[in-house]
């Protein structure tokens, strides 16, 4: 089957047809990294590790490049705030993104540029820029570079708007632009309001790069003048991503096949943001749900649709997650264990999942799968159930949720002493309610039960035995 895609620059769900057979290369928005990562970040790394794990399962070869953005205003304003480099800032930023990718279980992207390491090619694409009439030199003595938008009468396109209609630029001093939505490539180094260290060399004048301009310089130098797709927040559509075409079809390049954009996770019908004050950062939020549970919680809904976070909607979605892991763990006991890349797909998944990324739908046929399993639980047939459990788990295995996988039990050196000292103290009391039991004094096994429960950990019993779990 063919996969199909809502592209955001047609406004319409498209055959996805490779640049080149047999190989994908997808290039999505990384942070800027002037603080750590909130779940509306973070919800566009889980989407595009779902779509990766969706083409690798179609059998492509995927390169998944996702910039970090080093250099910007807001890194410089905030470092200035904390009293440190702004570099120490955006790398101490960087390894929290990389900590939130693990904690959720995304697959690394294959490469993850940043834009202090690629000023020579943003230097070059600023270059011919000007050799085709397209961008210019302040006149102001600034040194700042703008592009100019009026030279390029297809800006607008992807978000499809005029240009006498859009909002002006405020990324540079407007008094040195031709037109107030000019936006800047280059801005010059202003001695005593920034560090020495913000500024590299370039034709015009000390400076460093304008945020569109390394998007562009930095996708070129990995995956060419033409790529398949190009992704990330909706919110980047306009004016980041509009900036990004007009700078690089300009320049002569052909740029993004396809344009995939996610939609926001809002707070009180507002985009979650840095600036709005209402963050909840992947790390705070991990202590409260499990990592696992938040993936799913990010994932459940069509990517396309918004998600307005709070915990109780969290809770609600973990209590769905469970479902699917209480048979996982249930059937697996049963069985032994499957390998799940001997599961097989069923057909509803995979045309969910083929028509523009439905997870909501793939779901749906997930738990249809597990309800099947279920009835063969409780039929005792273990052959048949091999096969169901199987298939659920290579199902979830596509969407990074498999509870099984190594990815969920892995627990850190600073976690283990905790862990341990959990699983004793549990050990102990289950097995005071076992000694309950069997002298018949179901009253204080009920208590030791309640207990449990009460701290948030469910107890289960089963045909092999009685089974906690952190609810």
């Amino acid at each position: 089957m063919t996969i199909r895609l809502y592209d955001t620059a047609t406004r319409e769900v498209r055959d996805f047809v490779p640049l080149v057979d047999g190989h994908v290369g997808i290039y999505h928005c990384g942070l800027t990294v002037q603080a750590a990562p909130h779940v509306g970040h973070i919800r566009k790394e889980v989407v595009f590790d779902v779509l990766r794990r969706w083409f690798e399962h179609h059998g492509y070869a995927v390169t998944m490049i996702a910039n970090l953005t080093d250099i910007d205003d807001k890194v410089l304003i905030k470092s200035a705030e904390q009293d440190l480099p702004w570099w120490a800032l955006a790398y101490a930023n960087e390894r929290a993104l990389h900590d939130a990718y693990t904690v959720l279980g995304c697959i690394p992207p294959t490469y993850e540029p940043r834009a202090t390491g690629h000023i020579p090619e943003m230097l070059e694409l600023i270059s011919a820029l000007m050799a085709k009439g397209h961008a210019y030199v302040a006149e102001d003595g600034s040194g700042d570079v703008y592009f100019d938008v009026r030279s390029w009468p297809a800006y607008g396109e992807l978000s499809r708007q005029r240009i006498d209609d859009m909002e002006v630029a405020a990324d540079a001093d407007p008094r040195g632009k031709r037109d107030p939505r000019d936006f800047a490539l280059w801005k010059g180094f202003k001695k005593g309001e920034e560090p020495d260290s913000a500024a590299w060399p370039a034709p015009w004048g000390l400076g460093r790069p304008g945020w569109h301009l390394e998007c562009s310089a930095m996708v070129g130098k990995y995956l060419g003048d033409e790529f398949d797709i190009h992704g990330g927040g909706l919110d980047l559509r306009f004016p980041h991503h509009e900036n990004e075409l007009a700078q690089s079809r300009a320049a002569g390049r052909r740029f993004a096949r396809y344009w995939v954009h996610n939609a926001m996770v809002t707070t009180a019908g507002e985009k979650m943001s840095k600036s709005l004050g209402n963050s909840a950062l992947v790390s705070e939020v991990v202590k409260r749900v499990r990592p696992i549970e938040l993936r799913y919680y990010l994932l459940a809904p069509h990517y396309r649709s918004v998600i307005e976070f709070g915990f109780d909607a969290l809770a609600e979605a973990a209590a769905g997650f469970r479902r699917l892991e209480g048979y996982v763990v249930r059937a697996s006991e049963v069985t032994d264990g499957v390998d799940p890349r001997d599961g097989m797909l069923c057909a509803g998944f995979v045309a969910a999942m083929d028509d523009d990324l439905g997870v909501p739908a793939a779901l749906a046929a997930v738990f249809e799968v597990v309800r099947e399993g279920n009835k063969l639980l409780a039929e005792g047939d273990s052959s048949a159930l091999r096969g169901n459990l199987a298939a659920v788990r290579r199902m979830l295995a596509v969407l990074g949720i498999d509870p099984l996988s190594p990815v969920w039990s892995a627990v850190t050196r600073d976690e283990k002493p905790v862990q341990d000292a959990l699983d004793a103290l549990v050990a102990h009391l289950m097995r005071q309610r076992e000694n309950a039991r069997a002298v018949g004094d179901f009253t204080a096994a009920d208590a030791v039960r309640d207990s449990l429960r009460a701290a948030g950990i469910d107890v289960e019993d089963t045909p092999s035995g009685p089974r906690w779990t952190v609810g």
